[in-house]
């Protein structure tokens, strides 16, 4: 499970040189986008030319029935990397499907060290770190979307939960135009936008303290929005 960097960042700084040295010695992947792929591969300098690799795509699109298709490389013994098209593979990626049925297949998964948006907007936000719950995307529908915010802040003060979600990058203003009308004053919320690039931002405010101030703008941004009550 080969980690990829979360945007256009300097491989040297993203990524272990062990991750870079496993990932240049695989021919064969498995992937979410190929041009994603192809790009990446290329960025760490791939000794193979990319048009000789073997890149099998698994998205949001594969069925459960080709799942047992892509493990054929592994059944016949050979070392494949699966990557998402940012991050880790695995962690809010359809790859956590095919490591499901490796393991009842009895094939090693073996993860590799990478960045994770998930993990490093947690680890700068300063809210719990012990206890919290990814909840991937909330509902697009705008009504919909403000009964899920009001309830998973419940659950956060209820519990003392940080909860962690994202968005589509084209909904994210959307989306912190919504926290700020229905959440509580007091509650924390962070939103870290772009981590590990040049253009990071993090930001951790009671709400009452977002509203005092203009907000960022977050269209087509990629963020992930933290929320303590």
């Amino acid at each position: 499970m080969i980690p990829v960097t979360l945007g256009d960042d300097i491989i040297s700084k993203a990524l272990p040189p062990d991750v870079v040295t496993i990932a240049q010695s695989l021919d064969t992947f498995i992937v979410e986008d190929e041009k994603t792929a192809r790009r990446f591969l290329s960025a760490i300098k791939h000794p193979t030319p990319i048009r000789e690799l073997t890149l099998l795509t698994l998205n949001e699109h594969t069925e459960e029935k080709e799942l047992a298709l892509l493990l054929r490389p592994l059944m016949d013994g050979k070392n494949v990397g699966l990557m998402s098209d940012a991050g880790c593979p695995g962690i809010a990626d359809p790859g956590a499907n095919l490591a499901a049925l490796a393991h009842k297949r009895n094939i090693r998964v073996a993860p590799l060290v990478g960045p994770s948006s998930i993990l490093l907007s947690l680890m700068a936000s300063g809210f719990n770190g012990q206890r919290f719950t990814f909840l991937g995307y909330l509902p697009s529908e705008k009504n919909a979307r403000i009964n899920k915010l009001k309830e998973i802040e419940k659950t956060s003060r209820q519990h003392k939960e940080t909860q962690v979600f994202i968005e589509t990058p084209y909904r994210n203003q959307h989306m912190l135009e919504d926290i700020l009308s229905s959440c509580h004053a007091e509650t924390r919320l962070c939103v870290a936008s772009n981590i590990s690039l040049g253009t990071e931002s993090i930001i951790s405010k009671t709400i009452v303290e977002w509203k005092k101030n203009p907000l960022p703008d977050l269209h087509k941004q990629l963020s992930v929005f933290l929320l303590l009550a």
